[in-house]
């Protein structure tokens, strides 16, 4: 049986090699910020002083969410990232645990 993952990805779209920035580069640069973006919006809206303010960061937040999956679709659309299919007996494995773990802290909480 042969047990190496199974890859999800599309026809790597080539680029130009060299230390000139290319398509590739200038993309992953994108979808960095926008990761980098998201993250620091979570932290604002954790902080917001109004629900006004709430409102407001939460709102680019869901832009820029919405921008960075743009930017991630693009990315694999072009073959620039590789997804592993993993086995079904296993997600259903861990799936089971998360689960449990879940329960138990319900439990606890009552």
């Amino acid at each position: 049986m042969n047990n190496e993952p199974k890859q999800i990805c599309n026809t790597k779209t080539e680029v130009p090699k060299g230390i000139e920035l290319n398509d590739k580069d200038y993309i992953e640069g994108v979808l960095t910020v926008c990761k980098d973006i998201e993250k620091n919006l979570v932290v604002a809206m954790t902080e917001a002083s109004n629900e006004n303010l709430y409102e407001s960061i939460y709102e680019m937040f869901t832009d820029i969410a919405d921008l960075q999956r743009e930017v991630y679709e693009l990315w694999f659309r072009k073959g620039w990232f590789v997804l592993e299919a993993e086995d079904q007996q296993k997600i259903t494995k861990k799936y089971n645990t998360l689960n449990q773990e879940f329960i138990d802290l319900e439990i606890e909480e009552n």
